[in-house]
Parts: C-alpha cells; structure tokens; sequence
C-alpha cells in the first residue's frame, strides 16, 4: 500500500511539473516576439479577432487576388445569403468544433482526444456584412503579395477534392445563419491549438506574431503593444 500510495504521488508529481513547464513555456514564448515585416504598401485589410480561448483571422471576400464565395460556397450557409463584405477562418479540432457548440457540451474525450493528436481537423468560416474594430478585433494592412501568402496558408490548411473545391462537412450543425465547416488538414494538439493555427498564418504573410503560442492571449499580448 506504500509503495502504491509513493508511486502515486510521483505521478501527480510528475503530471504537475509537466502542467507547470507546458504554461510556463507557453508564457514565455508568447512574449517573444517575431516582427512584422517592413511594408509600406497597404492594399488588403485583415483583421485578427480574438476571444478569451480562441482567434479568427477576417478577410474580404473579394479582391483582385481571390473571391472566397468561390470556394467557401454561400450556399454551404443556412440562408445562402450572399449580401456580404467579409468571410472569418478558423481552424480547430474537428470534436470540439462539431460536438462542442458550448462549454457545457464538453466531453472529457472529446478533451483528451483533441490534446493528444487524437482527432482530426476542422475550418469553420462565417461571412459578416462588417467588421468593427476593438480590443479584441485589430486590423492589420497587408500588400497584395502578402496576401497572396496568406490566401496560400488556408487554402493549404483546406482538405479539397479532385476539383480543388474545399470539402464541407455536411453534417456538422452550424452556430448560426451565416457559417460552414470544412475539413481540415492537420491534427489539433496541446501544442498546435487553434491559435497556434492563427499565429502561424500570421508569420506566413509577414505580420507580427509571437515565437509560439497555444493560447489566444498571448496573440492579444503581442498586438497590445
């Protein structure tokens, strides 16, 4: 019984430690910052959208570089309404994106499996009519090959069929009128969160990021400065 009890104590121990060094270096890394490049052409406007666990990246539907309605289909949406100016990405775990519409939906297996590289992916999309800027919504002014970089971050981030066309899940339920799921390339994890997606696109285009980050705070960290 004491060895039971010494060894059980280890591995809380242990769990503990880990738990302290993952937030620890989760911390420190998201306050390294990797800059922006310099650019002094400002042709395409994105914005970043935060909340509290999660970051979306808000982009024109169209512009001379792509026109998204053609991909992200507007009738993939309840409405099919297509009266609008704006289209947000995010990608995520495929459970917690589709069986997870609150946090009183969670399931400690869709928990585990997401952190453990035990599920697959999801992009959820959801076209806006406009943008309003704030603490947790900032714009960032991209030129047109910048954001031919990004526009290639997504659509790598895309599972497509023969065709090119991104995949839509037809069975997920979406959260509201104007939003679609898509499969996704990629397995979410504790170390590739749904805002380590979102601050890779952001390196990939040029803009400021952190050196590594699981969490939405720590994006938010870096454009408070």
């Amino acid at each position: 019984m004491r060895l039971f009890f010494k060894y059980t104590g280890y591995t809380l121990l242990t769990i503990v430690l880990l738990l302290l060094l993952y937030l620890g270096s989760a911390w420190a890394l998201s306050h390294v910052t990797v800059k922006a490049e310099a650019n002094n052409v400002h042709q395409v406007p994105v914005y970043i959208k935060t909340s509290p666990v999660h970051t979306d990246l808000i982009l024109p539907v169209k512009t001379e570089l792509k026109d998204w309605s053609q991909s992200i289909l507007y009738t993939n949406t309840r409405t099919c309404d297509t009266a609008f100016n704006y289209i947000s990405f995010g990608w995520g775990d495929k459970g917690f994106y589709l069986e997870t519409p609150t946090w009183a939906d969670l399931k400690a297996s869709t928990a585990f499996k997401a952190a453990f590289w035990l599920s697959t992916s999801a992009v959820h999309t959801n076209y806006l009519k406009k943008v309003k800027e704030g603490k947790n919504c900032v714009k960032v002014e991209l030129s047109n090959e910048q954001y031919q970089r990004l526009i290639t971050f997504i659509q790598n981030s895309l599972q497509t069929t023969a065709a090119g066309q991104p995949i839509a899940i037809s069975t997920a339920k979406p959260y509201g009128d104007h939003d679609a799921f898509y499969e996704a390339k990629g397995r979410y994890s504790l170390f590739h969160t749904c805002n380590t997606w979102a601050n890779n696109a952001l390196k990939s285009c040029g803009q400021k990021a952190c050196w590594w980050t699981p969490f939405a705070n720590g994006i938010q960290y870096q454009y408070e400065q």
